[in-house]
């Protein structure tokens, strides 16, 4: 057997207090491909912490049976600083109440460290070996970070473990939500579409770039900048990384055998990408599920009151539907809300008590409606 178990203590904690990160790996170290998994950096998204639970016991027995080709590398709980913090008897997992800085932002972008360090002769005609050349920097740009705070210390140590990883799967839910992804335009032909079909999804998004730096986008797209400024016919540069935020539906959808379901979907998918050594089942072609996520249509509270719902998770819309009323319980007053764009019901909020520009549910549209600023939602 292969599994290896590490615990780590987290540096710049407070004085008589400790809180550790547990890391899994499977697979002979620096084996190709390499696949990274981790659950809850939000640590209030507790559907994933199931998922990533199914998956140690999945991996383990197939790293019993010899079956770990390449390597894998499991972050079951990624974040012990949110899944400490309990505020009046909430749990607040999202936002580092330090900082109030999302747990999944301002992680590092590597590009630039490695881009300065890059000479001449570095890289060759060979993109394979360009690609293993950049991994090994990119590694080596994350292990050279300076963190000040604990939140940034598990940024760095996250980083550390996943940035030269050949797939990166990071494991969230949304409010309430059918199961969607987010990835990138360079990464949706890398194999996106067979995790999107072997999961199910409903909807996938699309994004160079997102805003705010979140993890799966700094382990992806520096092979973008770095494609841009180094490579070129004589020195081409792959694009080394596949990140893909997998959202597991809604915060209470929290139940065993979706997990395990789900669990089996990215073992499939693992085998499917040459990691496990099994076979895995033909899926249906989900090549035409990806849309722009600048063309999400946030259907907002137009005034504070009580959101009802005319549309359920999954229905398709068209444009002009009436699909949520915000009432005024004071006035009695009834607030239309409406889509702007064709697509289905992808999300919705649990918080049933809007205030003026709460968003109360989104419509996956393939048209642009965002043309500047962050794409991400706090």
């Amino acid at each position: 057997m292969t599994h290896q178990t590490d615990t780590i203590t987290l540096p710049h904690g407070r004085p008589g207090t400790t809180r550790r990160l547990t890391i899994h790996r499977f697979g002979t170290q620096g084996a190709r491909p390499k696949a990274y998994i981790q659950a809850g950096l939000h640590a209030g998204e507790l559907p994933g912490l199931v998922v990533a639970r199914h998956l140690l016991e999945r991996l383990t027995a197939l790293d019993a049976e010899g079956r770990i080709k390449g390597e894998v590398v499991l972050v079951p709980m990624a974040n012990p600083i949110g899944l400490d913090q309990v505020l009046l008897g909430g749990h607040v997992g999202r936002f580092d109440l330090a900082t109030g800085v999302n747990f999944n932002r301002a992680f590092a972008d590597l590009a630039d460290a490695v881009s300065v360090r890059l000479r001449p002769g570095d890289l060759g005609p060979d993109a394979s070996a360009n690609g293993r050349f950049i991994q090994a920097a990119l590694a080596n740009a994350a292990q050279a970070l300076q963190p000040r705070t604990e939140a940034d210390a598990l940024r760095k140590l996250l980083l550390s473990h996943a940035v030269d990883a050949d797939i990166v799967l990071d494991l969230h839910c949304d409010s309430e939500a059918v199961m969607h992804l987010y990835t990138t335009p360079a990464c949706w032909p890398l194999g996106v579409a067979d995790l999107a079909s072997r999961l199910e999804a409903k909807a996938v998004f699309l994004a160079d770039v997102s805003g705010g730096e979140p993890f799966d986008e700094v382990c992806s797209t520096p092979w973008d900048t770095l494609r841009a400024r180094h490579g070129g016919p004589e020195t081409p540069v792959p694009v080394g990384c596949s990140a893909v935020t997998v959202e597991l539906r809604g915060e209470g959808d929290v139940d065993d055998t979706l997990a395990a379901a789900d669990a089996a979907a990215l073992i499939d998918h693992l085998a499917w990408r040459g990691i496990i050594d099994m076979p895995a089942p033909l899926v249906p072609d989900t090549s035409d599920l990806a849309t722009p996520l600048a063309g999400v249509d946030r259907v907002r509270a137009p005034v504070a009151g009580v959101a009802l719902y005319h549309v359920a998770l999954g229905d398709m819309v068209t444009a002009g539907r009436h699909v949520a009323t915000v009432l005024d319980p004071f006035t009695g007053d009834r607030h239309a809300c409406h889509a702007v764009s064709d697509g289905i019901i992808w999300s919705r909020t649990q918080n049933r008590y809007a205030g003026p520009g709460d968003i109360l549910l989104c419509v996956a549209g393939r048209e642009v409606l965002v043309t500047s600023g962050p794409l991400l939602t706090a």
